[in-house]
């Protein structure tokens, strides 16, 4: 971790944009995770299948998963962001992915996607394949494991660093950080708030898909005491006009941290849980002994799709 003091107050940031696989968001460890966890009961060849907007980092992640792994990998790409130009349709996260070697397929905003993956999944039976199915984002039970080692990591960090009070704050959006998060601290005893700063669902629907998700993850590790809804809290403000589409805040904050930690966030996720996290310092909803933490999720492939969002940079 280390600490970034610019924004008002000491926050600590907590990276994982350094994962082993290239450029890592908020799911570097989901893709990662299902396939080491399933290698030894994957079927021969197996193709895996998964799905996200046309600039997701969680499915270049999964490309690069796939791709280390052996695996063939198709993935459904929806496209989220109206009138958006050439660059975000074919640069950053796309490039990577066909670098990667991914069957991309492209389907209209609002297509119910889950239904459009067990769709795929069919054709690929149909043509002799052996389906491997990865949800949008990573974001099951399983892949949220990703981050109970993350709060594993942090709590050595705080221990090692004498942070008595840890706050943290993040992106959240397929729920599976938050879900992670909340869970792991849940299962170690730990009174560690955790906000969520929401990227695309209302604050009602991504509280309740996180806190579901969350029990799932309590389940599988074995943890019978349920964690309370109380400690779910997924800010919606920061959304702007819908899932990745740029807001005055986003651009703010990334060309902040950029230009004065040489940092970079991405304008999908952490560059809004940014502005988030900004707007909170600003107004004073930290306690004077909390120690701020930005869990850092990295994306910044996705900026190269995004040059049109940042005239100033490029002038």
């Amino acid at each position: 971790m280390s600490a970034v003091h610019r924004v008002g107050r000491e926050v600590i940031r907590q990276r994982h944009s350094a994962a082993p696989i290239v450029h890592a968001r908020q799911q570097p460890l989901a893709p990662e995770r299902r396939i080491r966890h399933d290698s030894g009961r994957l079927p021969a060849c197996p193709a895996g299948l998964t799905c996200g907007a046309v600039q997701s980092n969680h499915v270049r992640q999964t490309a690069a998963a796939a791709a280390f792994a052996g695996l063939q990998c198709e993935a459904i790409l929806e496209e989220r962001v109206n009138d958006a130009p050439q660059e975000y349709q074919e640069s950053g996260n796309v490039f990577l992915d066909k670098l990667f070697g991914i069957k991309l397929h492209r389907v209209p905003g609002g297509t119910a996607m889950d239904a459009a993956l067990e769709s795929l999944a069919s054709k690929v039976l149909e043509r002799g394949g052996k389906p491997y199915l990865i949800p949008g984002g990573g974001s099951n039970a399983l892949g949220s494991l990703g981050y109970v080692d993350c709060v594993l990591e942090l709590q050595r960090q705080c221990e090692a660093m004498g942070l008595r009070k840890p706050h943290l704050v993040h992106a959240t959006g397929s729920a599976g950080t938050q879900a992670g998060l909340l869970a792991g601290i849940h299962a170690l005893g730990l009174d560690w708030p955790v906000t969520g700063i929401g990227v695309r669902a209302s604050r009602e629907v991504q509280e309740t898909r996180v806190h579901d998700l969350a029990l799932r993850v309590l389940d599988l590790l074995g943890v019978e005491q349920p964690l309370p809804r109380a400690k779910v809290v997924a800010d919606d403000r920061f959304i702007g006009a819908g899932y990745g589409v740029p807001t005055d805040a986003m651009v703010e904050a990334v060309q902040m941290l950029a230009r004065t930690e040489g940092i970079l966030v991405d304008p999908v996720y952490t560059g809004k849980g940014l502005a988030g996290l900004l707007a909170m310092v600003r107004a004073g909803s930290f306690e004077p002994d909390e120690d701020v933490i930005f869990v850092h999720t990295g994306g910044s492939a996705g900026l190269f799709g995004y040059q049109w969002a940042f005239p100033q940079a490029a002038a």
